[in-house]
Protein backbone atom coordinates (compact mmCIF):
# COMPACT_ATOMS: atom_id res chain seq x y z
CA UNK A 1 0.00 0.00 0.00
CA UNK A 2 1.26 3.46 -0.87
CA UNK A 3 2.35 5.77 1.95
CA UNK A 4 0.89 9.20 1.24
CA UNK A 5 3.37 10.97 3.52
CA UNK A 6 6.29 9.41 1.66
CA UNK A 7 4.74 9.78 -1.78
CA UNK A 8 4.38 13.54 -1.32
CA UNK A 9 8.10 13.93 -0.68
CA UNK A 10 10.48 15.02 -3.44
CA UNK A 11 13.79 14.28 -1.74
CA UNK A 12 16.64 13.65 -4.16
CA UNK A 13 14.73 15.08 -7.12
CA UNK A 14 15.40 18.15 -9.23
CA UNK A 15 12.51 20.48 -10.07
CA UNK A 16 12.61 23.28 -12.64
CA UNK A 17 10.13 26.12 -12.08
CA UNK A 18 9.67 28.85 -14.67
CA UNK A 19 8.20 32.22 -13.75
CA UNK A 20 9.62 31.64 -10.29
CA UNK A 21 10.58 35.21 -9.45
CA UNK A 22 7.21 36.34 -8.16
CA UNK A 23 3.65 35.34 -7.44
CA UNK A 24 2.42 31.82 -8.08
CA UNK A 25 5.70 30.58 -9.55
CA UNK A 26 7.63 31.70 -6.52
CA UNK A 27 5.11 30.08 -4.15
CA UNK A 28 5.31 26.82 -6.09
CA UNK A 29 9.13 26.85 -5.98
CA UNK A 30 8.97 27.31 -2.20
CA UNK A 31 6.49 24.44 -1.85
CA UNK A 32 8.62 22.07 -3.93
CA UNK A 33 11.67 23.00 -1.87
CA UNK A 34 9.70 22.34 1.32
CA UNK A 35 8.88 18.90 -0.07
CA UNK A 36 12.59 18.17 -0.39
CA UNK A 37 13.40 18.97 -4.02
CA UNK A 38 16.42 20.78 -5.31
CA UNK A 39 15.00 23.62 -7.39
CA UNK A 40 16.18 25.33 -10.55
CA UNK A 41 14.37 28.62 -10.97
CA UNK A 42 13.87 30.70 -14.10
CA UNK A 43 12.52 34.22 -14.60
CA UNK A 44 13.46 37.29 -16.58
CA UNK A 45 14.59 39.31 -13.54
CA UNK A 46 17.71 37.98 -11.86
CA UNK A 47 17.18 40.01 -8.67
CA UNK A 48 13.86 38.27 -8.00
CA UNK A 49 15.50 34.86 -8.33
CA UNK A 50 18.40 35.87 -6.11
CA UNK A 51 16.00 36.94 -3.35
CA UNK A 52 14.22 33.58 -3.69
CA UNK A 53 17.56 31.80 -3.43
CA UNK A 54 18.31 33.74 -0.24
CA UNK A 55 14.87 32.87 1.16
CA UNK A 56 15.23 29.16 0.48
CA UNK A 57 18.83 29.00 1.68
CA UNK A 58 18.50 31.25 4.71
CA UNK A 59 17.10 30.67 8.21
CA UNK A 60 13.92 28.67 7.89
CA UNK A 61 15.01 27.33 4.51
CA UNK A 62 14.98 23.64 3.71
CA UNK A 63 18.56 22.94 2.83
CA UNK A 64 18.01 21.95 -0.78
CA UNK A 65 20.05 23.28 -3.65
CA UNK A 66 18.82 26.34 -5.56
CA UNK A 67 20.03 26.95 -9.10
CA UNK A 68 19.34 30.48 -10.37
CA UNK A 69 18.90 30.64 -14.15
CA UNK A 70 17.62 34.02 -15.44
CA UNK A 71 16.14 34.08 -18.92
CA UNK A 72 13.00 34.25 -21.00
CA UNK A 73 11.00 31.15 -21.92
CA UNK A 74 9.98 32.95 -25.12
CA UNK A 75 13.46 32.30 -26.52
CA UNK A 76 13.81 28.60 -27.50
CA UNK A 77 17.62 28.84 -27.51
CA UNK A 78 17.60 30.13 -23.93
CA UNK A 79 15.24 27.33 -22.89
CA UNK A 80 17.48 24.72 -24.50
CA UNK A 81 20.56 26.12 -22.77
CA UNK A 82 18.75 26.29 -19.44
CA UNK A 83 17.74 22.63 -19.57
CA UNK A 84 21.34 21.75 -20.35
CA UNK A 85 22.65 23.78 -17.41
CA UNK A 86 20.23 22.01 -15.06
CA UNK A 87 21.28 18.55 -16.14
CA UNK A 88 24.97 19.52 -16.13
CA UNK A 89 24.62 20.75 -12.54
CA UNK A 90 22.40 18.01 -11.11
CA UNK A 91 22.59 15.08 -13.52
CA UNK A 92 18.82 14.78 -13.74
CA UNK A 93 15.49 16.56 -14.15
CA UNK A 94 12.46 15.07 -12.45
CA UNK A 95 9.86 17.85 -12.34
CA UNK A 96 9.02 20.80 -14.58
CA UNK A 97 6.48 23.41 -13.54
CA UNK A 98 5.67 25.85 -16.34
CA UNK A 99 4.45 28.94 -14.53
CA UNK A 100 5.91 31.70 -16.69
CA UNK A 101 3.08 33.73 -18.15
CA UNK A 102 1.85 37.21 -18.90
CA UNK A 103 -1.47 38.96 -19.24
CA UNK A 104 -0.36 42.52 -19.91
CA UNK A 105 -3.49 43.84 -21.55
CA UNK A 106 -7.09 44.15 -20.38
CA UNK A 107 -8.43 45.29 -23.72
CA UNK A 108 -11.51 44.77 -25.81
CA UNK A 109 -10.67 42.21 -28.48
CA UNK A 110 -11.24 44.55 -31.41
CA UNK A 111 -8.38 46.71 -30.12
CA UNK A 112 -5.82 43.94 -29.54
CA UNK A 113 -2.84 44.45 -31.84
CA UNK A 114 -0.99 41.70 -33.66
CA UNK A 115 2.10 42.49 -31.60
CA UNK A 116 0.23 42.16 -28.31
CA UNK A 117 -1.36 38.88 -29.43
CA UNK A 118 1.98 37.38 -30.46
CA UNK A 119 3.71 38.42 -27.26
CA UNK A 120 1.16 36.67 -25.06
CA UNK A 121 1.21 33.47 -27.10
CA UNK A 122 5.01 33.48 -27.43
CA UNK A 123 5.42 33.45 -23.65
CA UNK A 124 2.36 31.55 -22.45
CA UNK A 125 2.05 28.88 -25.13
CA UNK A 126 5.27 28.74 -27.17
CA UNK A 127 7.30 29.12 -23.98
CA UNK A 128 5.42 26.30 -22.30
CA UNK A 129 5.96 24.01 -25.28
CA UNK A 130 9.67 24.85 -25.51
CA UNK A 131 10.20 23.99 -21.86
CA UNK A 132 8.14 20.79 -22.16
CA UNK A 133 10.15 19.75 -25.21
CA UNK A 134 13.57 20.29 -23.63
CA UNK A 135 12.66 18.88 -20.21
CA UNK A 136 10.80 16.04 -21.91
CA UNK A 137 13.95 14.93 -23.74
CA UNK A 138 15.72 14.48 -20.40
CA UNK A 139 12.77 12.81 -18.69
CA UNK A 140 12.13 10.41 -21.57
CA UNK A 141 15.77 9.35 -21.47
CA UNK A 142 15.46 8.79 -17.71
CA UNK A 143 12.18 6.94 -18.12
CA UNK A 144 10.44 9.10 -15.52
CA UNK A 145 9.29 12.64 -14.84
CA UNK A 146 6.35 14.88 -14.05
CA UNK A 147 5.43 18.04 -15.93
CA UNK A 148 2.92 20.52 -14.51
CA UNK A 149 1.70 23.23 -16.88
CA UNK A 150 0.04 26.18 -15.17
CA UNK A 151 -3.13 27.07 -17.05
CA UNK A 152 -6.05 29.18 -15.81
CA UNK A 153 -9.76 28.93 -15.16
CA UNK A 154 -10.04 31.07 -18.29
CA UNK A 155 -8.86 28.19 -20.45
CA UNK A 156 -12.46 26.96 -20.15
CA UNK A 157 -14.46 29.86 -18.75
CA UNK A 158 -15.08 33.04 -20.68
CA UNK A 159 -14.18 36.49 -19.40
CA UNK A 160 -14.04 39.91 -20.96
CA UNK A 161 -10.98 41.61 -22.47
CA UNK A 162 -8.49 38.72 -22.16
CA UNK A 163 -8.82 37.00 -25.54
CA UNK A 164 -5.09 36.39 -26.05
CA UNK A 165 -4.56 35.16 -22.50
CA UNK A 166 -7.58 32.83 -22.64
CA UNK A 167 -6.54 31.45 -26.03
CA UNK A 168 -3.00 30.81 -24.80
CA UNK A 169 -4.21 28.95 -21.73
CA UNK A 170 -6.69 26.90 -23.75
CA UNK A 171 -3.71 25.92 -25.90
CA UNK A 172 -1.73 24.96 -22.79
CA UNK A 173 -4.46 22.53 -21.71
CA UNK A 174 -4.71 21.00 -25.21
CA UNK A 175 -0.92 20.64 -25.28
CA UNK A 176 -1.01 19.00 -21.87
CA UNK A 177 -3.45 16.32 -23.02
CA UNK A 178 -1.50 15.65 -26.22
CA UNK A 179 1.84 15.23 -24.44
CA UNK A 180 0.28 13.10 -21.70
CA UNK A 181 -0.94 10.58 -24.27
CA UNK A 182 2.31 10.65 -26.25
CA UNK A 183 4.69 10.24 -23.32
CA UNK A 184 2.72 8.06 -20.87
CA UNK A 185 4.22 4.77 -22.06
CA UNK A 186 7.71 6.16 -21.44
CA UNK A 187 7.14 7.14 -17.82
CA UNK A 188 6.51 10.87 -18.17
CA UNK A 189 3.29 12.33 -16.78
CA UNK A 190 1.93 15.68 -17.96
CA UNK A 191 -0.82 17.51 -16.10
CA UNK A 192 -2.13 21.05 -15.78
CA UNK A 193 -2.94 23.23 -12.82
CA UNK A 194 -5.66 25.84 -13.38
CA UNK A 195 -5.66 28.63 -10.78
CA UNK A 196 -8.57 30.95 -10.30
CA UNK A 197 -7.97 34.41 -8.87
CA UNK A 198 -4.98 34.76 -6.56
CA UNK A 199 -3.54 38.06 -5.40
CA UNK A 200 -0.25 38.54 -7.23
CA UNK A 201 1.52 41.36 -9.05
CA UNK A 202 -0.14 40.09 -12.23
CA UNK A 203 -3.67 40.26 -10.87
CA UNK A 204 -3.57 43.15 -8.39
CA UNK A 205 -4.50 45.84 -10.90
CA UNK A 206 -7.63 43.94 -11.88
CA UNK A 207 -8.57 42.93 -8.34
CA UNK A 208 -8.20 46.52 -7.10
CA UNK A 209 -10.43 47.87 -9.84
CA UNK A 210 -14.21 47.75 -10.13
CA UNK A 211 -13.84 44.22 -11.50
CA UNK A 212 -12.49 42.93 -8.20
CA UNK A 213 -15.86 43.03 -6.47
CA UNK A 214 -17.44 41.02 -9.29
CA UNK A 215 -14.68 38.43 -9.10
CA UNK A 216 -15.06 37.95 -5.36
CA UNK A 217 -18.84 37.86 -5.71
CA UNK A 218 -18.44 35.03 -8.22
CA UNK A 219 -16.24 32.98 -5.86
CA UNK A 220 -18.26 30.82 -3.44
CA UNK A 221 -15.49 30.87 -0.83
CA UNK A 222 -15.90 34.66 -0.79
CA UNK A 223 -12.30 35.70 -1.39
CA UNK A 224 -9.38 35.43 -3.78
CA UNK A 225 -6.57 32.98 -3.06
CA UNK A 226 -3.22 33.48 -1.42
CA UNK A 227 -0.30 32.34 -3.59
CA UNK A 228 0.83 29.82 -0.99
CA UNK A 229 -2.49 28.00 -1.31
CA UNK A 230 -1.48 26.71 -4.74
CA UNK A 231 1.64 24.96 -3.52
CA UNK A 232 -0.01 21.79 -2.21
CA UNK A 233 -1.69 21.06 -5.54
CA UNK A 234 1.62 21.55 -7.36
CA UNK A 235 3.43 19.19 -5.00
CA UNK A 236 0.69 16.59 -5.48
CA UNK A 237 1.01 16.66 -9.27
CA UNK A 238 4.81 16.70 -9.11
CA UNK A 239 5.08 13.78 -6.71
CA UNK A 240 4.39 10.05 -6.63
CA UNK A 241 1.12 10.77 -4.83
CA UNK A 242 -0.29 11.39 -8.31
CA UNK A 243 1.51 8.49 -10.03
CA UNK A 244 -1.74 7.36 -11.72
CA UNK A 245 -2.72 10.85 -12.88
CA UNK A 246 -1.84 12.18 -16.31
CA UNK A 247 -3.51 14.38 -18.90
CA UNK A 248 -5.78 16.05 -16.38
CA UNK A 249 -6.32 19.59 -15.11
CA UNK A 250 -6.57 20.28 -11.39
CA UNK A 251 -8.54 23.48 -10.76
CA UNK A 252 -7.80 25.57 -7.66
CA UNK A 253 -10.22 28.48 -7.76
CA UNK A 254 -12.35 28.73 -4.62
CA UNK A 255 -15.30 27.52 -6.69
CA UNK A 256 -15.10 30.52 -9.05
CA UNK A 257 -17.71 30.58 -11.79
CA UNK A 258 -18.44 32.96 -14.66
CA UNK A 259 -21.44 35.24 -14.41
Amino acid sequence: MADVNTDLRLDGRTAWVTGAGKGLGRAIAVALSQAGADVAVTARTAADLESLEAELGGPGGHGGKVLVLPGSVADPDTVRATAGRITDATGRLDVLVNCAGVSPHFTRSEFVTDEDWRRVLDINLQGTFSCCREAGKVMLEQGSGSIVNVSSVHARTGFERIAAYAASKGGVEALTRALAVEWADRGVRVNALAPGYFRTDLSSGLLDSRWGERIVRGTPLGRVGDAGELGGAAVFLASDASRFVTGTTVTVDGGWTAW
